[in-house]
């Protein structure tokens, strides 16, 4: 392992192109970072590397890692039309995503996917998205405001008998949402673990009981995230760091 008692865990960061007075960038939300030392981890970040051979290499050198949250994934790669409501992740950033998410997911890698990121994996095991959910599921409560400058909020239920449940410890939450899309249909290896009243997937994790794979809709990084949230990324290095994804609720 590359830590004997503190996991290290790989976090995929963004990036902007080159504009005329601009070079290309890598970027990630500060919260990742935080959440994960203040979580007892140190965090790793990796460029969109796009090539099999060197994130095979990243991957070993990290206990778990955390797929962030980000724009939206281009629906006519998922065969579905391009919506007006969609705004594109960087192609390099959402090829590259794909590669890296295959590989976590044959290693059996500790995952947390945020956003996206917990989008991602459901994808990459056969399960679909929502393209726009005010119009795909025109009676779903509203998931993001763009409107205002406050974080918006709304509650979740967590399903009973999950590892969510033992995580969070309670059967209802209230998260930090800023999502139009969702999934749609759950992926092979995953099932439902927490919904939004409006009937809406929240959260998935996979039924195998020895591996840590858990995607949340959800930013338990953000500022406005409530201190249960620690929980959950605490559960996460803990299955980081014990190596097979095992976990149990902190103390």
């Amino acid at each position: 392992m590359p830590s004997a008692n503190r996991p290290i865990i790989g976090v995929n960061m963004d990036l902007t192109p080159a504009q005329k007075n601009q070079r290309a960038q890598m970027l990630s939300p500060l919260g990742y970072a935080d959440a994960i030392v203040a979580a007892g981890g140190l965090p790793l970040f990796m460029p969109p590397i796009g090539k099999d051979k060197e994130i095979a290499a990243f991957l070993d050198l990290v206990d778990g890692f955390l797929l962030t949250g980000g724009l939206d994934l281009d629906p006519r790669k998922l065969g579905q039309p391009m919506h007006t409501s969609v705004q594109l992740l960087n192609p390099r950033r959402e090829d590259s995503d794909r590669l890296l998410v295959r590989q976590i997911i044959a290693r059996q890698m500790p995952v947390l996917g945020v956003g996206l990121g917990m989008q991602q994996l459901n994808i990459a095991c056969g399960g679909s998205l929502f393209t726009h959910l005010p119009e795909d599921v025109p009676r779903s409560l509203p998931h993001y405001d763009r409107t205002s400058t406050e974080a918006h909020r709304h509650l979740v239920l967590v399903q009973p008998q999950t590892r969510l449940e033992e995580i969070y410890g309670v059967n209802e939450i209230f998260v930090t949402s800023n999502h139009h899309q969702g999934i749609k249909q759950v992926g092979d290896l995953f099932r439902v673990c927490a919904k939004a009243p409006d009937g809406v997937i929240e959260a998935i994790e996979t039924y195998d009981g020895a591996w840590f794979a858990m995607g949340v809709q959800w930013h338990p990084e953000a500022e406005s995230a409530s201190a249960l949230e620690l929980q959950l990324f605490e559960c996460f290095l803990q299955a980081a760091l014990r190596g097979s994804g095992a976990f149990a609720v902190a103390a």
